[in-house]
């Protein structure tokens, strides 16, 4: 059993190094931002830090998280769990899309084909890298990558380490919440209420898919419930 299993877990206690190596980056993020929005002559906002959440509690907990011992079989049946889990997540969150180009003329289809980028959007947001074929279309956006991925490890390392994953796990998927709305739209779909409450959460999306992000990330660290 690895130190990940154990019931009650404590923050690790800061070197000198990472204390110095965390405060240099949220150095750099901060003057990241500043730059951002005085060039684009934008207001700063909550909006704004978002994603330096999803990436620097990405970043920390990859770091404090080792992998249990196992055997292949049991490393097989894990790393399928979480790459279905990481699919499903990307699918829902946005990542990718398949069969893009269903229900659009065919004249077209050839100008919506290939690689293509942005650096405009801001830090964390982009830079993001779009690429379409008739199959698939992706669309990574730096802090949902990132955040995904970390999401895929640390449901690996759970279930390698044979514990429940599910409570906690399932609630990665509504890590993006606006983009997860058909799901929560079936499940109230023929209430009076539904068109005020899709409103409610389309205006607090990124606040919402943040807050799921860390409670899930913080109950697949910690896992108070074994």
């Amino acid at each position: 059993m690895s130190s990940l299993g154990t019931v009650t877990r404590r923050l690790p206690r800061p070197s000198p190094m990472s204390t110095v190596v965390w405060a240099g980056i949220l150095l750099f993020e901060t003057l990241l931002l500043l730059t951002y929005v005085s060039a684009r002559n934008a207001q700063l906002g909550l909006f704004h830090v978002y994603p330096f959440v999803w990436l620097n509690l990405s970043g920390w907990v990859l770091w404090h998280t080792s992998v249990p011992s196992g055997s292949d079989r049991q490393k097989f049946v894990a790393g399928a769990i979480a790459v279905g889990y990481f699919a499903l997540l990307g699918y829902f969150g946005g990542l990718y899309d398949l069969f893009p180009l269903a229900g659009h003329p065919e004249a077209h289809a050839p100008h919506l084909l290939g690689l293509d980028y942005t650096i405009v959007m801001p830090p964390g947001y982009g830079p993001a890298l779009f690429y379409t074929t008739h199959l698939v279309q992706l669309a990574l956006s730096p802090y949902l990558l990132v955040g995904y991925v970390t999401l895929a490890y640390l449901v690996y390392v759970t279930v390698l380490d044979a514990s429940n994953a599910a409570a906690s796990g399932i609630l990665g998927l509504f890590a993006c919440i606006s983009c997860s709305w058909p799901i929560l739209a079936s499940l109230v779909g023929g209430s009076g209420a539904t068109g005020a409450l899709a409103t409610t959460v389309y205006a607090q999306a990124y606040a919402l898919s943040t807050i799921a992000f860390a409670v899930t990330v913080a109950l697949l660290y910690w896992r108070p419930f074994e």
